[in-house]
């Protein structure tokens, strides 16, 4: 493994794949260069041996596997995504204050937004939903790596949490839902989420990395930015091995002083994903 200092960098992509070294947890983060130096060692690790894969490859395998699932049936007939909701909301007159338009609102956000990440999320829920505001699968890059035959997909369960300080008892909560997940969502190739509209603190790295459970921590801000995603090494060995993440410059107004907009992407063996 070669371990290279993370410096600030003028390139479009900046891998930011970073091991802390006494918690076992991956990360990555559009404040990649300031979050690494303030929080963890600065080192990341460069993987050889690049195995190309085509998005256009990518969705079938998803698509077979969602289809495959059986779901729980959905909560509301009222609406089924974000624009339904909207109309929903428009119609009944729901506030949009209350915590259940924030909460809602919220996990479509992130049912949308994770999709050009490669997941295919459901939204769930109810009385006995054990937690879990979303179910799915998500296709992996190295899902197309192994000899060229094609791998099924992780299955996954996510627990969103809007305007809520994200603490050590959601990583406690989220290793529930893997005991009250449905049939589908069980046994090996299985991972959990906590989704948040915050970053994570030092007690959610340390449970999380802590865990034995196969678990992911992501931060997307309530306009749909994904800031920041996490797992820890039991995530690595049910299939995440060799992902990495990057992170994307792009100068999104020619005036001077104006930041530049970044954006978390994948890496597979060091190899920028293309996003759906």
């Amino acid at each position: 493994m070669r371990v290279l200092r993370c410096v600030p960098s003028r390139i479009s992509l900046i891998p930011t794949r970073t091991r802390h070294p006494s918690t076992n947890l991956w990360f990555g983060s559009t404040r990649a260069t300031t979050f690494i130096q303030r929080n963890f060692c600065d080192a990341l690790e460069r993987t050889q041996n690049s195995n190309k894969t085509d998005d256009h490859d990518a969705a079938p395998a998803g698509a077979a596997a969602l289809a495959a699932l059986i779901y729980p049936n959905a909560i509301t007939s009222s609406h089924h995504d974000l624009s339904s909701f909207l109309k929903y909301t428009e119609q009944s007159g729901l506030h949009k204050e209350s915590t259940l338009f924030v909460g809602t609102h919220f996990e479509y956000t992130v049912e949308n937004v994770l999709r050009s990440y490669g997941f295919s999320l459901r939204r769930v829920g109810g009385a006995s939903d054990s937690g879990i505001d979303l179910l799915g699968t998500w296709c992996l890059p190295s899902a197309f790596s192994d000899g060229g035959k094609e791998q099924q997909p992780l299955k996954v369960l996510l627990q969103c949490k809007a305007s809520k300080r994200p603490g050590p008892h959601l990583i406690r909560e989220l290793e529930g839902t893997f005991v009250g997940a449905p049939a589908g969502w069980r046994g090996s190739r299985v991972m959990g989420f906590l989704v948040t509209d915050r970053p994570a603190t030092k007690g959610i790295r340390d449970a999380l990395g802590r865990s034995r459970w196969p678990m992911g921590f992501i931060s997307c801000s309530r306009t749909g930015l994904v800031q920041q995603i996490l797992w820890n090494r039991r995530a690595e060995e049910e299939g995440l091995e060799g992902l990495g993440i990057g992170v994307r410059h792009s100068q999104s107004s020619a005036q001077e002083g104006v930041p530049a907009e970044q954006k978390l992407l994948l890496t597979f063996n060091g190899n920028h994903q293309p996003m759906a």
